[in-house]
């Protein structure tokens, strides 16, 4: 039985979700930017799911652009308003790169966080104290590696009264399965999304604004998305990222009981049977439920994983840079995690499909391997 507790990583692509998108890959050919019948019939499809995703973070379907996915979304949100307004942008040290590497490129400033990952709002307040000039600080709803989940609503009334003409971002990719965005959102004017975090397909992601923003494109062309993203549209995967929106909203709170049940289970087991073992994030701190993300002492996370992956546990390190080579989460950095204790760090990220089985056969498991790791370290 595999058993995959990387669901913040990607999740299964629901079974609802691809016979939605089916109909789209074999039967429907037409371009949604054409004039004809068939072209009219994916237009419709586009606008469906667009409604789909406006209801899910609640904002006007006009204001949803369909992207490939969230790193394009946080792409365009910080460029886009960049290039519009000019001015400086702004982010946490805890942002994914997909934000954080634009703000760096663009000459912005990164906030420092506290121990539990959220965003310092007394540092936030001095740096919009020191700088006139900005026109956009990013701050996620919730992180890709610990969970942990930011006050969007204190950090929005602070921009609101030292830069108010300041525009607010935030990275909900993460949130999206968990939290309510259109509630945690109101007082952000662009968020970001991505289908394939919440059983839909890779591929399709969207960046919803609000009444009043203005976006430079950055991918020119045929003037699709009202001309804030041009490029032929994903019909499928578009299709597919609607239908996805639809069904979370249903079935989030059931969901986020079960698996926080779940959660919890792992975590407080690991615990008790390993010893030098903890959680990263401070008790009590708000994060979502579906992240585990725990510190083993004297292991090395890589080769956990590989032991792990030969039971047919797929977990995560969040840890590693492109080319392969073993750095420092910058987000467990950002926490002043040191860096020997973030070497044996693990991200369990636990999903709708995630069954109690599961849990109680890797908390069989991951003790056996931590202690062979430990034994012949």
């Amino acid at each position: 039985m595999d058993i995959y507790l990387d669901h913040a990583a990607s999740t299964p692509v629901r079974e609802e979700v691809i016979q939605a998108m089916l109909p789209w890959l074999s039967e429907h050919p037409g371009n949604p930017s054409g004039s004809h019948r068939l072209a009219r019939e994916a237009r419709r499809a586009i606008d469906d799911a667009r409604d789909n995703v406006a209801a899910l973070v609640g904002a006007d379907p006009g204001n949803v652009i369909f992207t490939s996915g969230g790193t394009e979304s946080d792409n365009l949100a910080i460029d886009g308003v960049l290039g519009a307004k000019g001015g400086q942008a702004v982010c946490s040290a805890t942002e994914h790169p997909a934000v954080l590497e634009p703000v760096r490129d663009s000459g912005g400033m990164i906030v420092p966080t506290d121990a539990t990952g959220r965003i310092d709002l007394e540092n936030l307040a001095a740096l919009l104290d020191s700088i006139a000039n900005i026109s956009l600080v990013s701050i996620m709803m919730a992180n890709n590696e610990t969970g942990v989940i930011n006050d969007l609503d204190m950090a929005a009334d602070l921009i609101a009264e030292k830069s108010p003409g300041s525009v607010i971002h935030t990275d909900a990719v993460q949130a999206t399965s968990w939290l309510d965005v259109a509630e945690l959102s109101k007082k952000a004017h662009l968020i970001s999304l991505t289908g394939h975090k919440f059983g839909g397909p890779k591929g399709a992601g969207a960046l919803v604004l609000r009444d009043g923003v203005n976006l430079s494109p950055v991918i020119r062309g045929g003037g699709q998305e009202r001309e804030r993203r041009s490029g032929t549209q994903n019909v499928p995967a578009i299709v597919g990222l609607g239908e996805a929106a639809r069904l979370i909203q249903d079935e989030r709170s059931e969901v986020n009981k079960r698996v926080t049940k779940l959660r919890d289970k792992l975590e407080n087991g690991l615990m008790k049977k390993i010893s030098h073992t903890n959680c990263t994030v401070p008790n009590g701190t708000p994060r979502t439920p579906g992240i585990a993300h725990i510190c083993f002492k004297d292991i090395e996370n890589e080769s956990l994983l590989f032991l792990l992956e030969n039971q047919r546990i797929y977990a995560s390190a969040a840890s590693s840079c492109a080319s392969g080579a073993q750095e420092p989460s910058h987000v467990l950095q950002a926490m002043g995690i040191d860096p020997k204790t973030a070497e044996g760090s693990i991200r369990f990220s636990l999903g709708r499909t995630t069954t109690e089985k599961e849990i109680e056969c890797a908390l069989e498991v991951i003790p056996k391997a931590v202690e062979q790791l430990r034994e012949f370290g």
